[in-house]
This record gives structure tokens, sequence and C-alpha cells, in this order.
């Protein structure tokens, strides 16, 4: 079979389909990247006005208070002893549409905006704390393959496991969304994690790698997959009624929020690469710090005004917080404005919802539904001699690391401990109990026997051998059982 080299939509062919383009294998993504940049715009584009992913959601708004003292590792406000700043959450499912039901088998988004004095921070996450591909220029194609077929409009297990077996990096995440996590009790009764790694900077000027992890302090709790199947049907906005019910009732949920912190010169020299978003940082090596306490205690008063207008974005940092050689990461920076601005409008940062409570003094003008704008004697460039802001460095306090500046495409530098199935064989074996093993082993059976093309079924059985030899050769043995009455099925009706 002739394969087709892979075309921009000016039918020039592209180098990779897996990697962004960066300088070194640890470095910054290219703006030059143009299929990058190409493939991730359109796919921002592709429908309006749901979200592409995450459409379906609820949220509250509340309160992020300082318990712990961080000072040392972060400058950012937000995070300094005692701060009290007004937040929004909103809380997703990621591959449904708005009408899908809350209970679907699925990874849940966190996404919480944190008013600070000094800007709006987001903390943009999910209820697991890695993710299915580990370069930005892989999700359109990780999406495309969760949501429907173009041809009859339906979801399609052999294009999901199609892309899942071909995508390896994805089993660690697979293993949490086919668990018990991937049906939460409800989105009161889970944890969040930002997911990515990220870089403080303190008043010093020295540099720390962290995490994020959110505690529920209404523990976590999950339901079995015969009480989500009969839920979807009975209520299928069951967890956007259980958060408002229980807000409204005064019953407010909360989470504890901490973080593991790396120095900063670790990061070059860990045992596995920190900055893989399908990897989790040992608590062992890297314990949890008490941060503070989030609180939602607000119903919005008004949903779309205030949930489904909220704007949430990773790019959104403040003084003392910055990026990271995260690949997912930095392409995210660039997608998630691209998208709003799209979705949402161009001046959708001035909506009352996404609007800073701190002072804004931008160059920025016109657009479509501006609302504010400076008055006629501030200028509209820079640099000026009118007395208009000019850009401060030590205010800004970005961050910064460093890589060898080659410009190549290529998967992150591997090191001693870096694999795609380790963490997911870690996860079932040591986290898993015996009953969660066998749900995640009927989940799996019941998922890959909707599968119609061989090939992909066997890359399946090796994919989950790879997590674990014992539990591949369970699901080749189920599969076998599943076959057998496939077939007993078909007999019966042909001789109908």
């Amino acid at each position: 079979m002739t394969i087709k080299p892979t075309t921009d939509q000016t039918g020039t062919p592209v180098a990779s389909d897996a990697h962004s383009l960066t300088t070194g294998a640890d470095g910054v993504i290219a703006l030059h990247d143009r299929y990058l940049v190409e493939k991730l715009a359109q796919f921002n584009r592709e429908r309006i006005p749901e979200r592409i992913v995450h459409a379906k959601g609820g949220g509250a708004h509340g309160e992020f208070v300082v318990t712990g003292d961080v000072s040392k590792y972060t400058r950012a406000a937000v995070f300094q002893p005692g701060t009290v700043t007004p937040t929004l959450q909103r809380f997703s499912s990621v591959a449904g549409e708005q009408g899908s039901p809350d209970t679907w088998r699925d990874v849940r988004g966190f996404s919480v905006k944190f008013y600070t004095t000094e800007g709006n921070y987001d903390i943009v996450g999910n209820n697991t704390p890695v993710f299915f591909v580990r370069d930005g220029i892989k999700f359109p194609d990780f999406i495309h393959s969760q949501k429907r077929l173009p041809g009859t409009g339906l979801r399609d297990a052999t294009m999901q496991w199609d892309f899942w077996t071909l995508s390896p990096e994805s089993a660690h995440q697979v293993t949490y969304l086919m668990g018990d996590r991937g049906l939460p009790r409800s989105w009161r009764e889970m944890p969040g994690f930002g997911s990515h790694t990220y870089q403080w900077i303190n008043a010093a000027g020295e540099r720390f790698w962290v995490k994020y992890h959110f505690e529920s302090n209404q523990g976590n709790v999950e339901m079995d997959g015969s009480e989500a199947e009969l839920l979807a049907g009975a209520d299928a906005d069951y967890y956007r009624r259980d958060l408002s019910d229980a807000i409204a009732a005064g019953n407010f949920p909360s989470w504890n929020v901490s973080v593991q912190v790396m120095p900063y010169e670790q990061g070059n020299t860990y045992r596995f690469n920190p900055f893989d978003v399908t990897k989790v940082w040992p608590h062992a090596d890297f314990p949890l710090i008490p941060v503070g306490t989030h609180t939602l205690n607000r119903n919005p008063e008004n949903f779309f005004a205030e949930i489904e207008q909220a704007a949430f974005s990773p790019a959104n940092f403040v003084p003392g917080i910055a990026a990271s050689p995260d690949k997912m990461l930095m392409a995210r920076i660039f997608s998630y404005p691209d998208a709003q601005r799209y979705r949402v409008g161009t001046n959708y940062a001035q909506l009352p919802i996404n609007a800073p409570k701190s002072p804004v003094n931008s160059y920025s003008q016109d657009g479509s539904q501006r609302h504010h704008f400076n008055a006629p004697s501030v200028p509209n460039y820079a640099p000026n001699s009118l007395g208009g802001p000019v850009a401060d460095p030590a205010a800004a306090g970005e961050g910064a690391w460093e890589d060898d500046g080659t410009l190549l495409r290529a998967a992150a530098t591997l090191r001693s401990e870096d694999s795609d199935f380790g963490q997911a064989g870690t996860l079932y074996r040591e986290v898993y109990d015996d009953g969660a093993k066998a749900r995640l082993l009927d989940t799996i059976t019941g998922a890959i026997s909707g599968v119609t093309r061989p090939e992909v079924t066997e890359r399946a059985i090796w994919y989950w051998t790879s997590v674990d030899a014992d539990l591949g050769a369970k699901l080749r043995a189920n599969l076998a059982v599943f076959a057998e009455a496939a077939a007993v099925d078909a007999a019966y009706v042909a001789g109908q």
C-alpha cells in the first residue's frame, strides 16, 4: 500500500505529525512552526458556539485562602501567606457535546481562575495528574479520535483504540480513564491537578519547578458503570445539579491545595523527564507542600454569562509563575487564547466574568464587541514620549530555562527511567486494589470488544500487556469469550 505524505492545507508536505519544532529536544516551541500553528488554529475553529473540547460542564464562584507559606518558592501575590483571592471554577467532561450525559466515562476538566491583585491566573487541569499525549501537535488528532466519525456522526471504538495503541504515551492516562477515576460520584468528590509542570520564581529570582494538587475535602468517591449508565438516562445533568444543589444548601465543597516542588537544577538531572505531562512525580521524592484551601460558595446568577462565556487559559500567568519545557503546555499557551478569541470574541477578556480585578494598561485597540478603551490622550503605540505605559521586566518576573538552541523535531531527551508504560503499570499493580483491577479489566474488555479491525484489537492487547503482562493475558482470554459469544449469537440470528 502506498503511503501518502501528510501535507499542510496548501498541499506542502510536513516534516512530522508527532513533534513540534523546538530549540533542542527540551527547548521552546518555535512560533514559525507553521504546521503546528495551522493545525491548532484550524482545530480551534471547527465548531461554534460550544467549546470543541470540554463542551459540557458547570461551575461556581469561590475563594482561595492561603494557609501555608510557600513564599520562598514564588513571589506571586496569590500565594503569599494569608492572602484571600476570589475565584471561579469550571468542571467539565472532555469528549461529550453540550447535551451529553454527565456520567459518561471520561476525564473531567478542573479549571480555576484566580482574580489576583496582579492579574488573572488560571490553572486549567483535570481530575487526573497526567494527559494522553505529550506534544500539542497531536492534540487535534487525539480529540478527533475520541469524538465522532465524519461520515456517520457516531463515536467509534476502533478509531479510539487505533489512536491510543499507536500513541503508547497515552497508556498512563488511559489506565486512569478506564479505571475508577473515569466515573467520579460528583465533581465535588474528585481531586484536581494542574497536570503540567510549571515554573515558580521567588523574590530573589530563584527558579523552581512545581506541580499543583487539589485534594477534595469531600473525599474521592466513584460510581460503578451500571449506576453511571442508569444516571445517564435518568438525569443527564446529574453533576451540574449536584453542585448547584449543594452550594444552594450551604454545603460548600472545598479542596486543599498543595504543590510538589523540584529544585531548578534537578529538572535537568532527574531520572525521567519531569516536564512530560504523561508522567507523575513520586511523592517520596517530592512530598506535597500545603498551600491553602479553595472553597466554592456561590452559584452563578446567569449560567451563560458566567460559565459558558468564562475563558480559562494556561497562558494566564502572573509575576512569579511561568511556563516550563512541557511541550503540551507550550502549545496550549497559544491554542487556548486563540480558541477564546474565536469562540467568545476578540475582546473576550473584557467580559465581566473574564475581566481582571487589577488595572489594565494595554495598547490593544478595536476589534469586535470592544467595550473598554483608552482615553484619546493615551497613545496607541509603544515606545512613545507621551507618558503611555512602559514594559517592566522586573514587574513581569518572567521565567526562563536553558537549551542547546538547535531547531529540530524530536521527542524530549530520554532519561534512564523514561517509559510509556512504566507508570501505568505501577498505577495498576501498586495503586489499584483487587476490586479496581477487576473493574478495569471489565471496562477495557467491553471497550475493546467494539473494535471492528482485528489488527487494532491485537494492538490493544499488546498495549495492555505492556502495561502489565497478567492484565494483557486476562484481556486476551476475555475477548476470546466475547468473540465466541458473538459468533453463537450471529449463528442463531442467521438460523431464524
